[in-house]
């Protein structure tokens, strides 16, 4: 049976120093910090595109011509559909790029993940899209209170989002309410950390070792722990 055609949406910033994860910084560079957020890009474009039946859509900010690994990014953003993020705030923009999905694809669920799990693989992808077939909308809570998945039958149904304060301790509360005060039946997801502090990078390298967000955290010095007796 062939898979249904899923969209697949990336909602992402182009890595440009000192515009992508700030919160590593320090300890980390901002050169650090974009090659960081590059890597994970990567390595989330490299799972999306590997999802039987998905076709991935990002919705970008930034300046893709400033970013860190603009090249090798640039290779993996012409294998995808591409939009340009709008709305006043992170709300207006989520169903924005919901919105765009719907009109390019009519008929076609929509699962949005951004760039801040890399530890996420087509395998996890695809149980969550098979949880969104049991329901109208499925999502994903961090750990730090937020949502890293959000999972649509129907992408119109994104519209209540637009209201939810984002990036607080009680978003993914929030967002599972406004969902479910819209009348759609929620499905939960596995909890995941999302990465802001170079603590979240570190323990979520330890996940995906051998990945190139793994690889690209391990070159950063200042993550690594002191050796015993040694001060940083």
């Amino acid at each position: 049976m062939t898979a249904p055609v899923t969209t697949l949406i990336v909602l992402a910033k182009a890595p440009e120093p000192g515009r992508v994860k700030t919160r590593l910084c320090p300890p980390a560079t901002v050169e650090d910090a974009a090659d960081v957020a590059a890597a994970a890009l990567l390595d989330t474009l490299d799972a999306t595109a590997a999802v039987p039946g998905g076709r991935t859509l990002v919705a970008l900010t930034g300046r893709l011509s400033r970013a860190a690994r603009r090249v090798e990014l640039g290779r993996a953003l012409a294998r995808a559909g591409r939009t340009r993020q709008r709305g006043d705030g992170l709300g207006e923009r989520i169903v924005a790029a919901h919105t765009d999905a719907a009109a390019r694809r009519p008929g076609a669920p929509t699962l949005q993940v951004g760039m801040d799990t890399p530890q996420i693989d087509a395998l996890l992808l695809g149980e969550c899209l098979d949880r969104l077939r049991g329901a109208d909308a499925v999502l994903g809570p961090a750990r730090d209170g937020g949502w890293w998945a959000l999972g649509l039958h129907d992408p119109r149904a994104a519209a209540p989002i637009a209201d939810v304060p984002m990036s607080r301790d009680d978003t993914g509360e929030r967002t599972l309410h406004a969902l479910r005060a819209a009348g759609l039946r929620v499905a939960l997801l596995p909890e995941l950390t999302d990465v802001d502090t170079a603590t979240d990078a570190r323990a979520v390298a330890a996940e995906v070792p051998g990945s190139r967000f793994a690889r690209a955290v391990e070159r950063v010095a200042a993550f690594r722990p002191a050796a015993p007796g040694v001060a940083r």
